[in-house]
């Protein structure tokens, strides 16, 4: 789980990247900035779940 968790985030940063240069070219930079957003959305989402995971790692090992 561990490396396979930052090549999807680096898919979701990329595949925004592109998105986003390819919206801005043809000149729709508001949507170019929501596809931006959204994809910071995900990262953080995907982030989120990791450290919910973590705590509740850390939960059980102390018997919490």
């Amino acid at each position: 789980m561990g490396v396979e968790i930052i090549f999807k985030i680096a898919a979701v940063g990329i595949l925004t990247t592109v998105v986003g240069q390819i919206l801005k070219q043809s000149g729709k930079d508001e949507i170019a900035t929501f596809s931006t957003l959204a994809g910071l959305i995900i990262v953080l989402l995907m982030v989120l779940d990791l450290i919910n995971t973590l705590f509740d790692t850390v939960r059980n090992l102390f018997g919490l």
